[in-house]
């Protein structure tokens, strides 16, 4: 778990805890003496912190997508894994940072008796929604690894959790989400100014739980044997799912440090220039005329003479010049730009499969909700109606005319419209085989399908790493999932 002065400092700066003396009597290095709502927001930043970050010791998902490439050092874009231990720290961030975090946020909530003022559903609400964030985490986990410690996980007792099989936790997640859902009650209230992404909208959190039902729904629904269940889970979320680009799942960023954007911190406070535009999705939206490119990228190459070369990304893999390719967005760079790690547009796209799976209405309902999807992208990026109209007007975009199958049309367009939640993206390109990626000139592997393992694990729980490879596979890159196979 973090350093708990580091909590507090943080839930200090973004006014989730109280100012008053009783504080001062709290002894720091004890967290189950730190106040739940605290840990929450320490939980949902850190969470969220590690889906934005570009750092590449953390996170490499915008380079595995091919979003951006690099520029000099290019280990990365060629699908080096293992030099920075880039899988532990994703899988540390997300064990010890969050979920030992909201496990104990948890626990401080339900043992703080209830105030004089304080409704009952209040407690109930702020478990709940705890309780959302963790199979959300939980959920990240499986579909980055495959298999990995869950029942054993947080338990102190166990100095080698086993690892549990990764749909059989996926199942469990379902129904523990389902719970939650049944327990988030709008008649109370829950962590206000604590809860950086909804503010305590008890509403919200109910149409982002279901969102995130109807997502795993869907991630499950190509395995033959859970076709009930996912039949069953897409079907009771989607009614209840985002509606707007209003639901967006977005965590708040300040303009101060410590809680800048990652992307700010990573590009711009620390002055490097070490990412461009990868020529994958550069030239996919240059083919398509697609409006956000003004939103995607900076327009450091506009020449009036020659505007059919706007946009260049650069070469994915390679070693690529930064002052002669296409720059990344200044909007991305700003320190108070929000984090999104669920939104409307991938609401719509997953409505989209949904028919076209026969799972939620019809595949004849798949082209309005795929019209709805791009749409929702280009407004949340500053685009116009007349935007969404005249894209979808295009007849490589249009869903009747545009090439391929119903993924390869949802997959790319949802792809493109992942730019800023690149998990997802990788998701969606794992599940539906599209769009085509271009392998980097110097790859080390085919286009990762997971992370690898730990490779602390091989040494500190080498029985339990030893048995979670051999029953996913193989611990390597190109391992398909559970839920990937079919």
């Amino acid at each position: 778990m973090k350093k708990i002065f580091t909590i507090l400092l943080t839930a200090i700066t973004l006014s989730s805890c109280s100012g008053d003396l009783e504080n001062l009597n709290v002894n720091v290095k004890d967290p189950s003496n730190v106040p739940g709502e605290a840990l929450f927001t320490s939980a949902q930043k850190s969470l969220v912190d590690q889906m934005m970050s570009t750092n590449v010791n953390d996170n490499v998902i915008r380079l595995i997508n091919q979003y951006w490439t690099e520029t000099v050092y290019t280990d990365e874009s060629n699908y080096d894994l293992v030099t920075r231990t880039i899988p532990e720290q994703h899988w540390q961030f997300l064990y010890k940072d969050v979920l030992k975090d909201l496990d104990q946020s948890a626990k401080n909530i339900t043992n703080t008796p209830l105030g004089l003022t304080e409704n009952p559903l209040d407690k109930q609400n702020k478990l709940a929604i705890i309780e959302v964030m963790t199979v959300y985490t939980y959920a990240i986990l499986v579909e980055t690894f495959g298999d990995v410690p869950y029942s054993q996980a947080l338990n102190l007792n166990y100095k080698t959790p086993k690892y549990d099989d990764g749909l059989t936790i996926y199942k469990d997640l379902i129904s523990r989400l389902n719970n939650a859902l049944g327990k988030l009650d709008t008649g109370g209230e829950s962590f206000g100014d604590n809860d950086r992404i909804y503010g305590g909208d008890i509403s919200k959190w109910i149409k982002f739980g279901n969102t995130l039902k109807l997502r795993m729904g869907i991630t499950i629904s190509d395995i033959p044997s859970e076709s009930a269940l996912a039949q069953a889970t897409v079907a009771s979320s989607a009614p209840f799912v985002f509606s707007s680009n209003n639901d967006n799942a977005d965590l708040k960023y300040l303009t101060a440090t410590p809680n800048t954007n990652p992307l700010y911190v990573d590009l711009v406070a620390s002055g490097r220039s070490d990412f461009v535009p990868a020529n994958t999705l550069v030239n996919a939206m240059n083919t398509l005329q697609d409006p956000r490119r003004a939103k995607y990228f900076d327009n450091n190459m506009d020449d009036p003479t020659t505007p059919e070369i706007e946009y260049i990304g650069g070469e994915n893999g390679a070693s690529n010049s930064f002052d002669q390719k296409t720059h990344i967005t200044k909007t991305l760079l700003a320190p108070d730009f929000p984090g999104t790690i669920l939104d409307y547009a991938e609401t719509e796209f997953l409505l989209a499969e949904a028919a076209e799976r026969s799972l939620y209405g019809t595949p004849a309902d798949a082209e309005t909700h795929y019209n709805k999807a791009i749409t929702a992208s280009i407004l949340d990026w500053g685009g116009t109606t007349e935007d969404a109209t005249t894209y979808l007007t295009n007849p490589a975009v249009a869903y009747g005319t545009a090439t391929g199958t119903w993924k390869q049309k949802i997959g790319t367009q949802s792809w493109i419209a992942m730019y800023n939640n690149s998990f997802e993206g990788w998701s969606s390109y794992r599940r539906l085989d599209f769009p085509v990626l271009i392998p980097p000139v110097e790859a080390v592997s085919d286009v990762p399908l997971r992370y690898t393992y730990p490779i602390i694990e091989q040494s500190l729980n080498k029985t339990s790493y030893t048995n979670a490879s051999t029953a996913i596979g193989g611990d390597a890159v190109e391992t398909k999932l559970f839920w990937d196979k079919f």
